[in-house]
């Protein structure tokens, strides 16, 4: 007994067609250059996704850095400062408080000085 493999190479083929829709002229219409295309852009999603955590990062570290400098430390002595002090705060929350909140962000200066 044969096995026909017709409805299951549809559904590939459509799944194809609907990630690389809205793509420009062929990369939407024809199954193998859609194939190339699709595949080549979830390879840049996946990469993507790891360059976004190594940008936030040095997004972070950047706020940081000025807000420090403004309260008279460097970045690293700022952190080494917190670290000493058993301050645990993580870049993502003290970049958040060095940009919103700079009355907080000095006392946290001023307990890091205090600490070194």
């Amino acid at each position: 007994m044969r096995i026909k493999r017709s409805v299951n190479a549809l559904k590939k083929r459509r799944k194809i067609f609907r990630l690389s829709k809205g793509y420009f002229g062929s990369k939407s219409r024809s199954y193998r250059i859609a194939r190339e295309a699709v595949m080549k852009s979830q390879m840049y999603a996946f990469v993507g996704r790891r360059l976004k955590k190594r940008d936030f990062r040095k997004l972070w570290i950047a706020r940081i850095n000025a807000a420090a400098r403004m309260n008279g430390m460097s970045y690293s002595k700022f952190m080494h400062g917190l670290k000493v002090a058993g301050i645990d705060l993580n870049r993502k929350v003290l970049s958040d408080i060095a940009v919103t909140d700079a009355a907080t962000f000095a006392k946290l200066a001023e307990k890091a000085k205090a600490a070194q």
